[in-house]
């Protein structure tokens, strides 16, 4: 049997069970955070990810400050080494710090409120500001390592 209909079936076939989270399902606009940061309009509906650096809980709602990664087919920030910029997204309740650490994944949903400008380090960064209407923190990926057993006689 030739091996390229076998390895698209085979793709066709993961594709198929990699879904969106049922709470991120919907219509959104394609902008990522740092198009958003330039263009200035608020207003965009807009399912954004990536890597949380800080919460900062209020009196009302939790601020969640995030740098922004692309998202994978299902939803979830892909991990690699570079931004697609930085945003806030705040919600309404208490998320527990203990919980939502730095480092881990979030994937949001929400409408774009305004932008808001603070210092990393002596820079003025830009940040887009978003109104979330869902919060999904993903569970932690695990290092996995393979071992691999030849048995002696192949050798």
């Amino acid at each position: 049997m030739p091996r390229l209909p076998v390895s698209l079936a085979f793709a066709i076939v993961l594709t198929g069970c990699m879904t969106v989270p049922a709470p991120l399902q919907g219509a959104y606009v394609d902008i990522l955070p740092e198009a958003a940061a330039a263009r200035g309009t608020p207003g965009d509906h807009v399912r954004w990810g990536g890597q949380l650096v800080a919460v900062h809980n209020e009196a009302a709602q939790s601020c969640f400050e995030v740098v922004g990664k692309s998202l994978a087919a299902d939803g979830r920030p892909v991990a690699r080494d570079r931004s697609e910029g930085r945003f806030i997204a705040c919600r309404a309740g208490f998320y527990d710090p203990a919980v939502f650490t730095a480092g881990r994944e979030l994937t949001l949903a929400g409408t774009v409120t305004g932008f808001e400008t603070r210092r990393i380090g002596e820079y003025d960064y830009r940040y887009p500001r978003v109104a979330a209407d869902v919060i999904y923190l993903w569970p932690e990926r695990r290092d996995v390592e393979v071992v691999v057993e030849r048995p002696w006689y192949v050798w």
